[in-house]
């Protein structure tokens, strides 16, 4: 793909704009550019705020089955635009073919499902409340909460604008949407399909920039009603510190540092796969991450030997290749701080097993080879932070409470996998860690229907299911005299 110049990355009230920064986009995989992407800012995000304000008078007036029939429309753009999507999400993000149609599938099945719960709204609007008293009565109603304001990650792009975008739209919100600086190229395309849609001007409003010019001013606007921020916790305590002062409401996805447990009954063949996945999907750069493998001593060595074996096996490469397994890192900073990561690793003691740097082959690309250690110190950063890269690191467990005391040993509590022969036992597991969801003997899969969140650090509030929708609904309380 040539180097693009889009002179327009605001979309605000309707219309497209040019913006007055100019950011530049760099494909992971060659280091070449990519596009120039025009940038926004503070004065920009005023802008989209007042027309998101007017749009919301307009949108919240919306029945749930007028909502649905746009949100359909968004969901049938996108997959008409499928192989165009797939390519921007390789070419920006770095990411191979058969995730980046994964990704595609995804915002289908998100806007799919929430045009089924706009379409639920308008039935259940006005729910009577049992009071214990005859003498008054009682309505439910569930409001949108006004103008919100919506800043994205770059590891998933499109995707977890979805999750956020769909519910918010569903419920009756408008938006201002902040896409990450370094992953603009897919949002602007999913933002032309939402353009394309049928939405009132103003309800849908982008703007592409970094986060001190945009995302600063975005999160303190006193007329916003809520942020939704995915991102690192770094970021996520500057978000909710500039929320504070207008006490708006905040929901925070934030980082992770989550553990999968190999039990002594599991199949090794199976936990092997999921490692690998957990590990080194989206080359690692995911906030859930099994990044801590526990293996039951007795199965400790066989399992190492097995992972290593698969772990080399695994075909690093350009997306586009024929045969690849994962792709690059996102952009020379990340590149460079998993490289960091290794190295701190190795200095306080830390035995690396295989990977460990960039694959010979590659000479070009932010590339890093699937990476395995052990012997990693519990107080070392290798094994308590998030590193956000093809980086695992395994432990042997003596029984099942150490396994369990082991993975919540956490300042982070996002998700967990069990792998075992005995689904009592798995369950049992799985009730006691401290993760908002847990995989028993399955690959990371996600649905439109169950939560995503966690515990501790790593969340505030959920997305998806219908609790993504509430996320952007306020609460009211009808009384009345009979």
């Amino acid at each position: 793909m040539s180097t693009m110049n889009l002179s327009n990355g605001l979309y605000i009230n309707g219309q497209w704009r040019a913006g007055s920064e100019r950011l530049q986009v760099i494909n992971p995989s060659t280091e070449q550019p990519l596009a120039i992407v025009a940038g926004g800012d503070g004065q920009d995000v005023e802008q989209a705020v007042r027309a998101a304000q007017a749009g919301f008078r307009v949108w919240s007036a919306c029945s749930g089955a007028e909502r649905a029939v746009v949100l359909r429309k968004i969901a049938t753009g996108v997959a008409a635009r499928r192989e165009r999507l797939m390519q921007l999400q390789s070419s920006n993000n770095g990411k191979p073919q058969f995730e980046a149609v994964i990704d595609v599938d995804d915002v289908i099945a998100t806007f799919e499902y929430y045009a089924g719960l706009a379409e639920s709204l308008d039935a259940a609007q006005d729910a009577d409340v049992p009071l214990p008293s005859d003498d008054f009565s009682a309505r439910l109603r569930r409001e949108p909460c006004g103008v919100v304001g919506l800043i994205v990650p770059w590891n998933f792009p499109m995707v977890t604008t979805a999750w956020k975008l769909a519910p918010a739209l569903a419920a009756g919100c408008s938006v201002v949407l902040k896409p990450s600086e370094v992953t603009p190229l897919p949002e602007l395309e999913l933002a032309a399909i939402i353009a394309d849609s049928g939405l009132p001007d103003g309800v849908f409003n982008l703007v592409c920039g970094t986060g001190l010019a945009v995302g600063a001013p975005l999160a303190a606007d006193p007329r916003v009603a809520k942020i939704s921020f995915t991102g690192s916790n770094a970021v996520g305590v500057q978000v909710m510190q500039r929320a504070a002062e207008s006490i708006k409401g905040v929901s925070l996805e934030l980082g992770g540092k989550s553990s999968l447990l190999v039990l002594a009954d599991a199949d090794l063949d199976l936990a092997v796969e999921l490692a690998c996945g957990g590990g080194f999907f989206n080359a690692g750069q995911m906030c859930s991450a099994t990044s801590r493998v526990l293996v039951a001593e007795e199965l400790a060595d066989e399992f190492l030997l097995r992972l290593k074996t698969r772990a080399e096996a695994i075909r690093v490469a350009d997306p586009f290749a024929a045969e690849v397994d994962m792709g690059a890192l996102v952009n020379q900073a990340q590149y460079q701080r998993v490289l960091g990561h290794i190295q701190a690793g190795l200095s306080v003691g830390a035995k690396l097993v295989c990977g460990g740097g960039r694959p010979p082959a590659l000479p070009r690309g932010y590339f890093i080879e699937p990476t395995i250690f052990t012997q990693v110190p519990l107080d070392s950063a290798l094994w308590c932070e998030e590193i956000f890269g093809p980086v695992l690191c395994v432990r042997s467990f003596a029984s099942e409470q150490e396994a369990v005391d082991l993975a919540n040993d956490s300042a982070f509590g996002l998700v967990a996998s069990v792998v075992s022969g005995c689904t009592e036992r798995a369950e049992r597991v799985a009730n006691e860690l401290q993760a908002g969801l847990v995989w028993i003997n399955a690959p990371q899969v996600i649905f439109p229907q169950a939560a995503w969140g966690g515990y501790k650090q790593s969340s505030i509030g959920r997305e998806l299911g219908p609790w993504g929708l509430q996320a952007f609904q306020e609460i009211k309380h009808v009384i009345r005299a009979r």
